[in-house]
Formats: structure tokens, C-alpha cells, sequence
């Protein structure tokens, strides 16, 4: 077992009121795991895009070039922020799935 599904298994245990832990992981444990994984990849690229804007938006007026990157910059960031609510709520979903079968 893993050392941070372990310390994940002990809390989820002590919130639950249980006394043991599990044997083993489930695919959901894997599933909610690779959403995690995929959650901070989205976030990274949504940070990446907002460092680009603040600097195209430092020194003023956009020029017009400028205008354009910016503005599928913003379409980017929004498809981003979508993209990080799809997954947690995938995430939310497999959790709960894990819940109703334990």
C-alpha cells in the first residue's frame, strides 16, 4: 500500500468511526488517483495561460497582435476552469461510487 493511501485509508477509517483498514486499492482508489493527476495538469496550463496575459497586459494597450492572443488566451483559460470542474466532479462521482461499495 501506498504511503499516502495509507495516511488516506487511516482518515477516511477514523472519520467513518472504523476500526480497519482496507486490504487493498480499489480501481476507484486508481481512477480518483489519475483525476488528481489530470486536475493539476489542467490547473498548470490555466497558470501558464494568466502568466501570458498579465505580461501581454503589462505595458498598457495590448498591441493589436497582442489583442488576439489575448483573447484566446481568455477563451483557454475558460475552457481550463471547465475542463478542472468536468474532473472534480468525476472525481466527486468515483468517490461517491467507492463510498456505496464499501
Amino acid at each position: 500500500m501506498a504511503g499516502a493511501h495509507l495516511v488516506g485509508a487511516v482518515v477516511m477509517a477514523f472519520v467513518n468511526g472504523e476500526t480497519h483498514l482496507p486490504d487493498q486499492r480499489t480501481v476507484y482508489d486508481d481512477a480518483i488517483d489519475e483525476f488528481a493527476a489530470l486536475r493539476t495538469q489542467i490547473a498548470r496550463i490555466g497558470t501558464n495561460v494568466n502568466q501570458i496575459a498579465r505580461r501581454l497586459n503589462s505595458d498598457g494597450d495590448p498591441h493589436p497582435v497582442d489583442a488576439s492572443v489575448l483573447e484566446r488566451a481568455e477563451r483557454l483559460l475558460s475552457t481550463a476552469q471547465d475542463a478542472v470542474k468536468a474532473v472534480d466532479e468525476a472525481a466527486f462521482r468515483a468517490a461517491g461510487q467507492k463510498v456505496g461499495r464499501a
